[in-house]
């Protein structure tokens, strides 16, 4: 199909045919009238060449990123992970009056583990519920509030010690399941991770080797890894048991030097925003010790 012309070359098609109207007008000698033709066609050429940079061109395909969440979650069950920051003076009563009512809320719904902050944070609880839905969750805050001896006994005691408090949901990632610890009477380390967006179709399995490349005899035993729902997204937590702060630091340093984990840990990085951790003490109602 031919291409229509544009209002600038129609308008010098029409100068051309002026001109040669002229030349018949003025009876211009033929030689004249050639020149005048020519610089005419020149003149046009120069304009389509001139609009044919301008016209937009369709950008060639680009790689496309998947922004998707990788695995879809295969069942409703999350987890509440909950922080509460307490007011210094009044740590040790909390955690009394906690140690001493907590059945009155473990009576509604699963507690999976209860812990102080000992590095990584001071004057902090941090503490993870297990739901089967979100209209699980929801059944259970309102029959909570609407239980006297609970907001009576504990709630009405515990809110004024706290100077904030935060919860995320979590799920647990595809390729990891809740764990027990070998022994009681051991510490928690709670590493968060802060990655690039795009969720685990970017970068899970990066993080799932570098995780995994420390579990592993002789080193940490993880007890579950967790994806952000709600909180801050893009967000990873793997929770780790250890016999001792001290078998800790032994195990960091061995793995420092181990090939296998560095390399594990080097790939994962390129992915990283970044991280923090905190070493845990279970209290003595956690289900976790």
């Amino acid at each position: 199909m031919r291409r229509s012309l544009s209002a600038g070359e129609l308008s010098l098609s029409l100068s051309l045919f002026l001109s040669l109207f002229s030349c018949w007008f003025h009876s211009l000698s033929l030689s004249v009238c050639l020149v005048m033709m020519m610089m005419m066609k020149f003149r046009i050429s120069a304009l389509r060449a001139a609009a044919a940079k301008l016209s937009p061109v369709t950008p060639a395909a680009q790689p496309s990123v998947d922004f998707s969440r990788g695995p879809q979650q295969e069942h409703q069950t999350f987890y509440e992970l909950r922080t509460y920051n307490i007011h210094p003076h009044l740590n040790s009563a909390f955690i009394q009056l906690t140690n001493e009512k907590i059945h009155l809320r473990t009576a509604h719904s699963q507690l999976i583990g209860y812990w102080t902050v000992e590095y990584g944070g001071l004057n902090k609880v941090f503490h993870i519920w297990k739901y089967d839905s979100y209209s699980h969750r929801a059944g259970v805050r309102s029959a909570l509030s609407k239980d006297p001896t609970w907001v009576s006994d504990y709630l009405s005691k515990a809110i004024p010690m706290l100077s904030s408090q935060e919860n995320e949901v979590a799920y647990l990632l595809p390729w990891s399941q809740l764990q027990t610890p070998p022994q009681e009477g051991g510490v928690y380390e709670l590493a968060s991770f802060s990655m690039r967006p795009g969720g685990p179709a970017v970068w899970g399995d990066a993080f799932q080797a570098s995780i995994l490349s420390h579990d592993a005899p002789g080193y940490s035993k993880l007890i579950g890894a967790f994806h952000n729902e709600f909180g801050p997204l893009n967000k990873v937590y793997a929770l780790w048991w250890y016999e001792s702060a001290d078998k800790r630091a032994e195990v960091r340093h061995k793995a420092h030097t181990d090939a296998r984990v560095v390399a594990a840990v080097r790939s994962s990085v390129a992915q990283l925003v970044s991280q923090e951790n905190k070493l845990m003490f279970p209290l003595p109602f956690s289900p976790l010790k």
